[in-house]
């Protein structure tokens, strides 16, 4: 599996956010295309353009004190890239950042940051030598399960995909998942769009791009592939 550098960029932004010390565990698809990796796994996977993450702290961070801690952390790592938040964080809304070029002010790639949210399971992952602690697989599994369950799987057709790639390297552990489920304070839906409306989902799948040269299987390999990878939870 080969890291382009605009993803290299990514994962020295994620150490030295990592290195410095600020409260931060990253997930999406950064934390996935490591995951995968560590794994074993082989294809190449579907690309992002930008860096999830969780911030954690005793009492709610300004926007100055978030933006000034990113920009100090990758100047201390010889990162020289812009930070600026462009969206204050709020009730179920993330903060936004963009990180761009100082000389020529493109904007490179963005980060999604909530803000204490309820803490998950994490650990060290490491991509050629870059280190950062990122949430851990099972937590990566329930999370995209859990959206499958519900109706939100037509809006989210990526986890359909990432729990594709996850299958081929992961067995899924059915008592394992309803309590990590459990630990996050959250059920499973009754899976109805996934399990009945196949269609829907194809749809949303033939818009759903593949950047690169990235192989996108059809839409029956994949769909198949979940379903069997799930049939011990499914109803």
């Amino acid at each position: 599996m080969n890291i382009t550098a605009e993803e290299k960029l990514m994962y020295q932004v994620m150490m030295a956010i990592f290195d410095s010390g600020i409260p931060v565990d990253f997930k999406g698809a950064m934390v996935l295309k490591a995951c995968l990796m560590e794994a074993g796994y082989s294809e190449e996977i579907r690309h992002t353009v930008d860096i999830d993450a969780n911030w954690y702290s005793d009492t709610p961070p300004s926007a100055e004190q978030m933006e000034e801690s990113i920009s100090s952390a990758l100047r201390k790592n010889g990162i020289d890239l812009n930070v600026r938040m462009y969206r204050m964080y709020g009730e179920g809304c993330s903060a936004g950042f963009e990180l761009s070029d100082p000389d020529t002010e493109e904007i490179l790639f963005t980060m999604d940051m909530d803000v204490n949210r309820p803490a998950q399971p994490a650990q060290i992952y490491d991509v050629a030598g870059l280190r950062f602690r990122g949430i851990s697989p099972t937590q990566m599994l329930a999370d995209k399960i859990s959206v499958l369950s519900t109706d939100k799987v037509f809006r989210r057709i990526k986890d359909v995909v990432d729990l594709y790639y996850l299958s081929q390297v992961f067995e899924l552990d059915r008592i394992t998942l309803m309590q990590t489920l459990e630990n996050s304070g959250r059920q499973l839906g009754s899976f109805d769009g996934f399990l009945h409306r196949p269609d829907e989902l194809c749809h949303a799948y033939e818009k759903f791009r593949f950047s690169g040269d990235v192989n996108k299987p059809s839409f029956d390999a994949i769909y198949n592939a979940v379903k069997q990878y799930m049939e011990d939870i499914l109803p």
